[in-house]
């Protein structure tokens, strides 16, 4: 871990904050692109017998979705690529193209050259509201794969349910991607991932006692470092996550709804005030000029090979106002989504594992901030004021408190959860009980475990600044998403096979939510992925396990829990039996 990237050094002046700015004005973001309408039907003769996989080695995706379109992705290969040749896109409701709804072409190549031969193209105001399309590019006579996108409903519209396949932590180098290919055939309107699609680091990092070696899933950075040095590692990182099929196939059948966590950047990563730059669990974490050099970097490859519909301001007098990731997404009047950025805000971790004693407002160092003021006044002007049936917020890291232990021996261990920023925890939870939000619920991950849990006002013990036990009304519930393949605590020790996990799944399941009374499920022993069904009577999250260690279709797949909350309640209805073949 870092030093808190140099906590006694003095704040920066104005010309050190100059030289950073400078650094940052050297990326050229590729910001999504309105394709010229086509006039030349041979741009989209595709020869039948071609393959995909050559031209399009990472495939197709889409994202950031509106009532009136989608940006759809892909990346042309360099081998394959000449920039003098149009590259098109279609958009049509039947599989063979001969009736497209929109055929445009992309004709500046020397752009998609220099953005790592990425392509985002921008439909919005070109497609109907809460429809379903195919779409392909073609390329020299080549097509790439077909894949499916959905807009989303109008404002007014009043959709019967919306669901998501929630997604978070998928560390390519600790296990294969068959819960994926199972997340490509769930009927699920979107893809919701709140984090963490690559690691930036090598294999000897994030394993534990009970990780196995992975055939295939090598990695070597052009660096020549084992962790990320600079923006050609980050695309690196990209193309070969974006080459598996399970991957590929997902993002294919799913407009995805992305967020980021600290792994797309680097572990731990805080703003620290201090240097007024980017700070983290890196060997030059302490740099603020190479950390606000490689911070962007990370933000400038993430842009490049993920659809997202976010705002960028190249004017902006430093990473945080020049990237904005937080913003929502309204489903008709049944849900407003919305989804925050928990890393280039948040002050540093606390020095210590804060104890019963150290953990609540009370004991916590004044002015720390997970969200940064803005953002915070903006969530909770959003989340109190939704107007949908249900409000739910994409949150990246665990916000009902964790604990181990029992009375005065009790630690919160989850430093990069809302344990360690428990002021600005009580101002927002205090704001959604005060204007009474209904069906409020909150999607996240991080923590690599499943948990359903209840969001309270306040919680049992002195985690909320009082003494002794202070129950608070229940304010909404809590979903975590597990891991796809990242170490969880039981791999961690060992514990995920065998009589260890016959003995300790049970066990801590038990007494996670026995130390912890809002929490009403635990299980810290599985990988896999979640759905998210909304309706007008209701809202039920499953947790699904599938077999990271084979890299087959038909790995193993189980519910872990299922739970229900009814419509106009704050109550988790366990209902894992009905979900259970």
């Amino acid at each position: 871990m870092s030093d808190f990237g140099g906590r006694d050094e003095p704040k920066r002046g104005p010309e050190d904050h100059a030289e950073l700015l400078s650094e940052l004005d050297a990326h050229d973001l590729a910001t999504p692109t309105a394709p010229v309408d086509a006039s030349d039907e041979d741009v989209f003769d595709a020869d039948p017998d071609a393959d995909p996989d050559a031209t399009f080695p990472q495939s197709v995706a889409s994202g950031g979705p509106t009532p009136s379109g989608v940006i759809l992705w892909t990346r042309v290969a360099p081998e394959a690529f000449d920039a003098g040749t149009p590259l098109g896109v279609q958009v049509a409701h039947d599989d063979d193209f001969a009736d497209p709804v929109y055929e445009g072409v992309v004709t500046d190549g020397d752009s998609v050259a220099a953005h790592d031969y990425t392509v985002k193209v921008d439909l919005d105001g070109r497609l109907d509201p809460d429809t379903e399309y195919r779409y392909r590019f073609v390329f020299d006579g080549v097509a790439s794969r077909t894949g499916t996108c959905r807009t989303l409903p109008a404002p007014d519209d009043s959709p019967a349910s919306v669901s998501f396949a929630v997604l978070a932590c998928q560390n390519y180098l600790n296990g294969y991607y068959p819960a994926l290919g199972y997340v490509a055939d769930e009927d699920v309107d979107f893809i919701v991932h709140v984090g963490d699609f690559v690691y930036e680091s090598d294999a000897g990092h994030f394993k534990g006692l009970g990780s196995y070696d992975y055939e295939g899933r090598e990695l070597t950075f052009p660096s020549g470092h084992d962790r990320v040095w600079g923006l050609e590692d980050y695309r690196y990182l990209y193309r070969q996550y974006r080459s598996d099929r399970f991957l590929q196939r997902a993002l294919e059948e799913h407009t995805l709804v992305a967020g980021w966590d600290d792994h797309e950047m680097v572990n731990d990563v805080y703003w620290d005030d201090r240097t007024d730059a980017p700070a983290g669990d890196h060997p030059r974490g302490d740099d603020p000029e190479f950390m606000t050099e490689l911070v962007a970097d990370a933000m400038h490859a993430w842009w490049e090979h993920m659809p997202a519909r976010v705002e960028y301001d190249p004017a902006g007098d430093s990473l945080q106002e020049r990237f904005r990731l937080w913003r929502k997404f309204e489903f008709g009047d049944l849900v407003e989504l919305a989804m925050t950025d928990e890393r280039l805000f948040r002050d540093p971790p606390r020095e210590v594992i804060p104890t019963v004693d150290e953990v609540g407002p009370h004991r916590e160092p004044p002015g720390r901030t997970m969200l940064g003021e803005e953002q915070r006044e903006w969530l909770v002007d959003t989340l109190t004021g939704s107007e949908a049936t249900w409000t739910v917020w994409a949150d990246e890291v665990l916000t009902v408190p964790f604990r181990l232990g029992s009375g005065p021996l009790s630690v919160y261990p989850v430093q990069g959860g809302w344990d360690g920023y428990t002021r600005e925890r009580q101002t927002i939870s205090e704001a959604i009980a005060e204007a009474d939000v209904e069906n409020f619920v909150t999607l996240t991950g991080d923590m690599h475990c499943y948990v359903a849990a209840y969001k309270q006002s306040a919680y049992p013990g002195r985690v909320t600044g009082g003494r002794g036990v202070a129950t608070g009304e229940r304010i909404g519930v809590e979903f975590m998403t597990p891991a796809t393949t990242s170490l969880n605590v039981a791999e961690a020790l060992h514990l995920t096979r065998g009589w260890r996990k016959r003995v300790t799944e049970p066990l801590l399941s038990w007494l996670i939510p026995a130390m912890n009374p809002h929490i009403e499920f635990f299980d810290s022993h599985n990988w896999g992925y979640s759905v998210v069904e909304f309706t007008r009577d209701s809202c039920t999250y499953v947790g699904y396990a599938v077999d990271k260690t084979v890299d087959d279709s038909d790995a193993d797949r189980e519910v872990v829990a299922a739970y229900r909350v009814p419509e106009g309640t704050t109550s988790l209805v366990d209902v894992t039996e009905e979900y259970i073949d």
